[in-house]
């Protein structure tokens, strides 16, 4: 009795009611699943649909991968589906076989113009980078000392000459005394050698007048060779001299210029056969981007041997350079036309490929089907290339969208130009 008195007394475990946050957590647990479920499969059914339902309820199921805007239009389409293509026509046009090499254009003569005697650089006549005439005056040295010079041994000359003329006067009265045994033997012949003696110191006088005269005209410079000059490389007031590394100014000679360049070994013979026969080889100098024309010239020689460690020779060819376009030491894209293809066959270089079968170009037919024409190719010129193969003019040769055709493959002509190209130009692009 105690005992159970005792079990109903006996204190209970206290009950822990369930946290709040536990609560709310089994609570909203289902509901975070679900909306994860609904989420993904919104996801997975935006990404599926078409970019476009309205394009795509329009297009046949066949083709209707084909009309996805942004994915590079039917060009990602299925094997069977239409691929665009842009075309161009094959010609029948004259093809140069040119070789294109880089080259230096050289002065055709450069001279630096010395002092050839020593004195103060009185005046310059040039103004820096003007075109001067051969023997044109350029600048004056002050000229008063050789004029003494020069008034010193014209002055023995004509003292010397007196001496000479009154010997011979001498000499003929020597011998007319002789003739009448007047005079001794030995008194003439003195006389015969002093005017022999008088006539070596003429000579002598005459040739330091000329070399004073020399020095004096060296007082005025002038130019050696016809051409540009440079920058002047001393100032008035100098005192100039022949020694000078630098001189009074350089002339380069650049009408006409030349250019140096250097081009393979397997041409030499063609070069030299068109030069003995007296053919004209045009030579194109183009600046170094390759986007502007500067001169068009013609090869003059070739270099005497081939150099063997680069298999090449040099080529000089001369541009007339009337505009000054060109210009020494300037570097230049060269394209050296060797030959001319009249009337050949040529298509757009990039409809040209290549595979197992060789090169290869794909034909539009008139049904809108291509088909594979094994070509030979040839020279190109300006983007076109001549080839050797089964084509007719104004035949239409793929050259954009090639990635994807097969012989047979359907395709849609489009335009080459992405800005001509339907919806090109329409809002946001």
């Amino acid at each position: 009795m105690n005992n159970s008195t005792e079990r109903k007394d006996s204190p209970q475990p206290p009950h822990v009611a369930p946290s709040t946050s536990q609560e709310l957590f089994r609570r909203v647990t289902p509901w975070l699943f679900g909306l994860l479920v609904l989420g993904g499969g919104a996801i997975w059914w935006w990404q599926a649909r078409p970019a476009d339902s309205t394009v795509a309820d329009a297009t046949p199921a066949s083709g209707r991968a084909e009309a996805l805007p942004g994915m590079g239009g039917r060009r990602f389409a299925g094997a069977n589906a239409v691929q665009p293509v842009s075309v161009q026509s094959v010609r029948q046009q004259d093809i140069r076989v040119s070789v294109n090499a880089i080259g230096s254009i050289t002065a055709l003569n450069t001279a630096v113009v010395h002092a050839q005697v020593s004195g103060v650089l009185q005046r310059l006549s040039f103004k820096e980078g003007q075109q001067v005439r051969a023997g044109q005056s350029l600048a004056q040295i002050d000229p008063r000392a050789l004029q003494a010079a020069l008034n010193q041994a014209e002055g023995a000359l004509a003292r010397d000459k007196a001496q000479l003329d009154n010997a011979l006067i001498d000499l003929d009265r020597y011998r007319g005394l002789l003739a009448k045994d007047a005079i001794p033997k030995q008194q003439l012949d003195t006389q015969e050698a002093l005017v022999r003696q008088l006539e070596g110191t003429v000579k002598a006088d005459q040739g330091a007048v000329d070399s004073a005269r020399v020095q004096l005209s060296y007082t005025r410079v002038t130019a050696p060779i016809s051409g540009r000059v440079g920058l002047k490389q001393v100032d008035l007031g100098n005192v100039v001299q022949p020694g000078d590394a630098n001189g009074i100014v350089s002339i380069a000679q650049t009408q006409p210029i030349s250019l140096l360049f250097a081009v393979p070994a397997a041409h030499v013979p063609q070069i030299t056969a068109r030069l003995r026969a007296g053919a004209s080889i045009p030579v194109e100098a183009w600046e170094r981007g390759g986007k502007r024309l500067l001169a068009v010239g013609r090869v003059d020689t070739v270099d005497n041997a081939i150099d063997p460690s680069t298999d090449t020779i040099k080529v000089k060819a001369v541009f007339p350079n009337r505009d000054e376009a060109l210009f020494p030491n300037q570097a230049v894209s060269v394209t050296l036309q060797l030959d001319v293809m009249n009337d050949a066959i040529a298509v757009p270089q990039a409809a040209v490929l290549r595979g197992a079968q060789g090169f290869y170009v794909y034909i539009v037919n008139a049904d809108n089907t291509v088909s594979t024409r094994v070509v030979t190719p040839g020279a190109v010129d300006e983007g076109w290339m001549a080839v050797e193969g089964p084509l007719m003019p104004d035949e239409k040769v793929v050259i954009d969208g090639t990635d994807r055709l097969r012989e047979g493959a359907r395709v849609e002509l489009i335009a080459a130009d992405p800005k001509q190209r339907a919806g090109a130009n329409a809002p946001g692009r």
